[in-house]
């Protein structure tokens, strides 16, 4: 495919998620969830985590915390792994989770604690790569 933004969602996702959730997810994909994939690596991925109004590492915070509130495990573990990728650090990670406790309740927060420390315990640090140029 010689879709420029198509291409510069790859790269980001690579980056923010890590090839092995990247490779583990291509994987999976199938002949219909093709469209799906080819929109979030175009608007999610290119345009969106291109834009240049907040850093990565905020951007990786605001996952994490919409990902708590909406109860996505899966989707929440794996941008734990985004956030550090990003440069966002343990502590700014439990102050995100804290906050998220009083605004969005002790059970939403306490959850989202419990897979942060699921993550932190399975996971081997991330590498401290260069992002991809936006």
């Amino acid at each position: 495919m010689n879709d420029p933004l198509y291409e510069k969602g790859v790269a980001n996702r690579r980056f923010v998620m890590g090839e092995t959730h990247v490779a583990s997810s291509t994987a999976a994909r199938t002949s219909f969830s093709q469209p799906l994939n080819e929109l979030a690596m175009r608007y999610c991925w290119g345009e969106l985590w291109s834009r240049e109004g907040v850093s990565w590492k905020i951007r990786s915070l605001v996952c994490l915390a919409l990902l708590a509130v909406q109860n996505k495990p899966v989707e929440f573990k794996a941008h734990v792994g985004g956030a550090l990728r990003n440069g966002a650090t343990h502590e700014e990670i439990q102050e995100v989770l804290l906050q998220l406790v009083i605004y969005c309740g002790l059970p939403t927060g306490s959850q989202a604690f419990r897979w942060a420390n699921e993550y932190l315990a399975e996971a081997q640090q991330p590498q401290d790569p260069a992002p991809p140029s936006t």
